[in-house]
């Protein structure tokens, strides 16, 4: 076992543990708050954070770390200035799932260093799922190697994750009225939705604004476990930064190529 695995096994450990102690006994015993920016937040999102927090800097205090519940000014210069990498972390994604007793929620957690994302987790607590990668070395489902399986059916008939919220609302409007695939789905967490596109729950997918600690996590998970995605403008989705981005994703090329034809990227 190398560093990196070494260091991804503790992480999986600390979240597999917080989660159990700060989500699961909160579900379906929550109240929720509305943040400034209008969307959703419990106990359980605070609390999870500060124990993983907590966790990450006892064992690695020379990392930086960016919670999705901090303020922007200091996500950012956490992000900007650690020489060490930073932890991206959303303690609790799928945060209005949680408060309505919705199963689909997940906690995502990144390390980006030089402008990398060297390792990704994905873990929904309900279903004790641990969606894992490390940079070149391959994706993972709860230690079995996750490897995305091709979908010879074409667009036509596949499932599409489809966040229309976000969407600009001509898009929007055309896949309501004309859609290219067979249903659609909105499960409401950024992070498994990718976790899924890897796994085939689901063929193609679109949205429109993630955050960083949204999709880091699962955008290395889903291009380890052989998928493809990009922006709504056909760039690439992460590209070290701290901005949002949009993504366009599926885990076959070919269906990937039909989709974004379909798009026009």
């Amino acid at each position: 076992m190398n560093e990196i695995e070494a260091l991804l096994g503790k992480v999986k450990n600390i979240v597999a543990e917080c989660a159990g102690d700060e989500i699961l006994p909160r579900f379906q015993r929550v109240s929720a708050a509305v943040k400034q920016d209008g969307t959703i937040i419990t106990e359980a999102d605070l609390a999870m954070q500060t124990r993983v927090k907590n966790a990450l800097q006892l064992l690695w205090p020379e990392i930086g770390f960016v919670g999705e519940e901090m303020s922007p000014a200091e996500q950012q210069q956490q992000f900007s200035q650690s020489q060490h990498g930073v932890w991206i972390l959303d303690p609790l994604d799928g945060t209005s799932n949680f408060a309505s007793a919705i199963g689909f929620f997940s906690v995502s957690i990144a390390l980006i260093k030089n402008g990398e994302v060297l390792l990704g987790l994905v873990y929904d607590p309900l279903r004790d799922e641990m969606f894992s990668a490390i940079e070149g070395q391959g994706a993972f489902l709860n230690n079995q190697a996750l490897v995305a399986k091709p979908f010879d059916l074409g667009l036509s008939k596949s499932i599409g994750v489809i966040d229309f919220k976000r969407l600009p609302k001509d898009l929007a409007a055309k896949l309501a009225q004309h859609p290219p695939y067979a249903s659609q789905r909105s499960f409401g967490s950024v992070a498994l939705d990718w976790c899924w596109i890897a796994a085939g729950r689901g063929q193609v997918y679109i949205h429109g604004n993630q955050k960083l600690w949204d999709y880091a996590a699962g955008w290395l998970i889903l291009k380890e476990a052989g998928g493809y995605s990009c922006t709504m403008e056909g760039e690439p989705v992460f590209t070290g930064e701290l901005q949002s981005r949009s993504a366009v994703a599926a885990a076959d090329k070919g269906l990937f190529d039909e989709w974004r034809r379909w798009l026009n990227l």
